[in-house]
């Protein structure tokens, strides 16, 4: 399978698990962590549901593809996120040691990994995670601003 196909299946994994997340008002971020052709973790940002900071949708695919291997180590992992990361995610990434990082759309606000800053640069914090950005960048935006459209139109009385 051609590289820009496989990473679209993937990227579409991690969108449908992007779309579970509004169903307890969370912002719509999903995640997969994939390793020779196969899942081996799914998240999605769960942050209100469990009351949690760190429940960040790359945090939990990372925890739950761990889980599986039995291993802290993600050697020759990729994982799929429809948001670039923040500092947090973009940290654990490199402490996973996972291989590759494949993200949707870019995070102009809190985005570690190209729009605020390049955490997965630095020297001294790790092995070096490769990048490949934007995949499905229109399809994974979308989501965002649709969840904050419909919010703000609650917010608005709108939807009341």
């Amino acid at each position: 399978m051609e590289l820009a196909t496989e990473h679209r299946r993937w990227m579409r994994e991690a969108i449908k698990e992007a779309s579970l997340a509004p169903g307890h008002r969370d912002v719509p971020v999903g995640a997969v962590v994939v390793r020779d052709g196969k899942v081996l973790g799914r998240g999605h940002n769960s942050r209100e549901l469990l009351k949690d900071p760190t429940a960040h949708a790359e945090m939990i695919a990372l925890t739950a593809a761990c889980s599986e291997v039995g291993d802290w180590r993600l050697d020759g992992c990729t994982l799929y996120v429809t948001l670039e990361p923040c500092p947090m995610c973009a940290a654990a990434l490199r402490q996973a040691r996972v291989e590759r990082l494949v993200f949707g759309a870019f995070e102009p606000v809190m985005g570690a990994v190209e729009s605020k800053m390049k955490l997965l640069d630095m020297p001294g914090l790790g092995p070096k995670v490769e990048v490949i950005a934007p995949v499905m960048e229109a399809e994974c935006a979308g989501l965002l601003a649709d969840f904050f459209s419909d919010l703000r139109g609650k917010k608005d009385g709108r939807d009341a």
